[in-house]
């Protein structure tokens, strides 16, 4: 099974990261970073948690960056998405959707939900 991590370059997306790398190593299960904008993190931060790491990104032809998360998570057998969350607005909510809760509504795979300051246990 594969732990597989929304990743984004903003302080929600690296907090996603640390928090998948620790539920990865819990599991025993390899790390699938799906980078969704940004840098790729180093695959020595994951070989020091002792998590084999590999990646995947959205189609470039695409539009639909998360449909294709989804379809990436059904396809390899997650046992878990992690997304980085941050706290938004009424207004914000009404006015533009959000990544992570179409990520929440659409899974079809548990979703690990991570704010930034959180430690994993």
């Amino acid at each position: 099974m594969t732990v597989l991590v929304a990743g984004t370059d903003t302080a929600e997306g690296q907090a996603a990261y640390a928090y998948a790398l620790q539920e990865a190593a819990r599991r025993g299960e390899e790390l699938l970073y799906f980078g969704l904008s940004g840098e790729q993190p180093s695959p020595q931060t994951a070989a020091e948690a002792g998590v084999q790491q590999s990646y995947a990104q959205p189609d470039a032809r695409g539009k639909d960056g998360i449909g294709d998360l989804l379809d990436t998570a059904e396809r390899t057998g997650a046992s878990v998405i992690v997304v980085g969350i941050r706290q938004r607005t009424p207004a914000s909510k009404f006015i533009m959707g959000s990544a992570a809760q179409q990520i929440i509504l659409q899974a079809n795979t548990p979703v690990l939900c991570v704010k930034p300051g959180m430690k994993p246990r």
